[in-house]
């Protein structure tokens, strides 16, 4: 494995171009640099996130007109469908809209959630036709309905409006919505927001228009709703921007950054209950807690169940039910997991015997269509390689032959959607982003998809690097593992995608022991040594043979790491989350 440095020299001493950030540590100044951080009102900014660096919502397209119907709809006490996507961006966005109806008094709505298997993603016809017949006067979609053109004209042409919320790209031709709301049309400073981001923008512009006027002109309103309320919203905002993988910079920083706060203190009984049961000290959680932890198992409502089960975990305010909630989504996720682990476990005995080529394809008509993304990302992770996994249970048939759904996952070297297009004549519908993707496809076709891409592939592989590389942002002694260098980085969190993790080197420690722990024995944890140093470094569902240098007693070795700090089970540790051993 490659180590690569960051324009790293030598330990604490950053480049002569840093004069303009002075006041930090050498460390601090090295890793800002490192994030093309390197002058002092930049440095600031990232460092001390302010709500009010958070834009003009009213500059979102179609956001006056959006807010406007609402308010009429609310007046005039008609009836509402708040549609959202079933994952972990649109649910927590139908709960910030759900809260915010609930606030101003507004009882005339329902949430609709559709059912991942059944319906599959977006607004789709059926629930059009069958909000027609309940007299429904407004769609407020969440995280989907940019590209739902058939259904949208549908319900506006029978006196449904709709107003789509949502971030996807927009393809060349929109939906004749009564209004977009949608960060990537338009010149909106902030283009890479989630679903539920742009849901809270909604409500913070709703609230900044009609506010006052609920405080004083409706007392039968509950009272402050005057700007500031829609910060208690943050915890569902956070949740999304962290679960959904969008850039963690910007405006998502201030969101996820206040959305952890307000999720520390957040009265949810379905949090609260999740989390005692996940045993998370909610004082004291981190980003790790809630996309390691909580977002599984929301996502495991639609993979396993009803979506509608996580949306009640996030919208209740009965304990007794939240609690039970709680432990049905725990119960199910380990269902997922069960599931997941005898798929791979099948999976990986049959590839070991196949001659892989740049692409993977696997698939069985009995396999769970929830599960099938989680199956192709841990199976890209072992191979290195695009993968297309199918799959068909509770799937319908057409004309007499079984559609199976399928998921992908791509490693960077071939662009999935590409991929799919240049097959478009095998499929019998896809989409999806460069690294990740969904398909279906006849059972038929299925069994042959990866000769079908053998055919094109070649034209579409692409140089990606060294992909077992990882950058080093600096170099440091296990004594600089300590409780001023938790601090510093923890200015810096929350960590994710646009925001990476700081990757240490620690050159020449010794191996003081290694272990195997957990209820199956399958995370590793290692004693390492240097000088009269001790830390200790873990890996999850790792083992000592599988870094670039097996983990042995007594060896020296040079370690590749991230620091944290693990408040498990109400201890207090300082630790090393190992990368690699070389």
């Amino acid at each position: 494995m490659a180590l690569m440095q960051r324009r790293f020299t030598q330990k604490g001493e950053p480049d002569p171009d840093t004069h303009t950030l002075h006041g930090y540590s050498p460390l601090l100044t090295r890793l800002l640099i490192n994030r093309g951080i390197t002058t002092a009102e930049s440095a600031y900014s990232y460092l001390q996130p302010a709500y009010t660096d958070l834009h003009d919502s009213f500059l979102m397209h179609d956001m006056e007109k959006a807010v406007v119907r609402l308010f009429e709809a609310v007046e005039a006490n008609e009836k509402i469908v708040v549609y959202a996507d079933y994952d972990c961006d649109g649910i927590p966005g139908a709960v910030i809209l759900h809260d915010l109806l609930k606030k101003i008094g507004h009882d005339n709505f329902s949430v609709y959630i559709p059912d991942r298997h059944d319906e599959g993603y977006g607004l789709n016809m059926e629930a059009v036709e069958k909000f027609i017949q309940e007299d429904v006067s407004l769609i407020v979609t969440i995280d989907l309905g940019t590209s739902d053109i058939e259904s949208i004209t549908q319900a506006q042409a029978s006196g449904i409006d709709v107003i789509v919320t949502d971030h996807h790209l927009p393809h060349e031709h929109l939906p004749p919505a009564f209004a977009i709301v949608n960060p990537k049309l338009g010149t909106y400073p902030e283009p890479m927001l989630c679903g539920s981001g742009v849901m809270f923008k909604f409500v913070q512009a709703f609230i900044k228009k009609y506010g006052e006027y609920f405080d004083t002109e409706r007392p039968s309103a509950k009272p402050a709703l005057t700007a500031g309320w829609e910060k208690w919203l943050l915890d569902m905002a956070g949740l999304a921007t962290l679960s959904d993988m969008v850039p963690l910079t910007g405006e998502n920083r201030v969101l996820a950054h206040f959305g952890l706060q307000v999720f520390r203190k957040s009265p949810r009984p379905g949090i609260t209950s999740l989390l005692r049961k996940l045993k998370i000290d909610q004082r004291t959680l981190v980003e790790d807690d809630l996309t390691f932890m909580l977002t599984p198992r929301i996502n495991a409502a639609s993979r396993m169940d009803s979506p509608m089960r996580a949306f009640e975990l996030l919208a209740e305010r009965d304990g007794v039910r939240a609690g039970a909630l709680a432990t049905h989504l725990s119960t199910i996720n380990d269902e997922r997991k069960r599931i997941v682990s005898e798929i791979m476990d099948g999976v990986l005995d049959e590839l070991k015997q196949r001659e892989l080529g740049p692409v993977i394809v696997v698939g069985h008509s009995s396999w769970r269509v929830g599960v099938l993304g989680i199956v192709a990302g841990k199976i890209m992770e072992e191979f290195d390689r695009p993968v297309f996994v199918w799959g068909g249970e509770g799937v319908n048939h057409a004309d007499g032959e079984r559609v199976m759904k399928g998921s992908c996952r791509s490693n960077g070297s071939v662009n999935v959607v590409e991929l799919m297009t240049a097959c478009s004549h095998v499929f019998q519908g896809f989409g999806g982003h460069e690294l990740a993707g969904g398909f279906s496809i006849l059972e038929k076709t299925a069994e042959t998809l990866e000769v079908e891409f053998m055919k094109v592939v070649a034209t579409h592989v692409r140089e990606v690097g060294d992909l077992g590389s990882k950058m080093i942002d600096a170099e440091l002694s296990l004594s600089d593992v300590n409780e001023s260098t938790v601090a510093m980085l923890s200015k810096m969190a929350p960590f994710g995608l646009g925001n990476p993790k700081p990757h240490f080197l620690f050159r020449g420690v010794g191996i003081a022991s290694v272990r195997q722990f957990g209820k199956e024995k399958n995370h590793l944890e290692i004693i390492f040594r240097d000088n009269k140093t001790e830390r200790t470094g873990i890996a999850f569902f790792a083992h000592a043979g599988m870094f670039s240098k097996p983990a042995v007693y007594g060896e020296k070795v040079t370690v590749v790491a991230t620091i944290e700090q693990s408040f498990f089970a109400g201890r207090t540790t300082i630790r090393l989350r190992i990368i690699d051993i070389q």
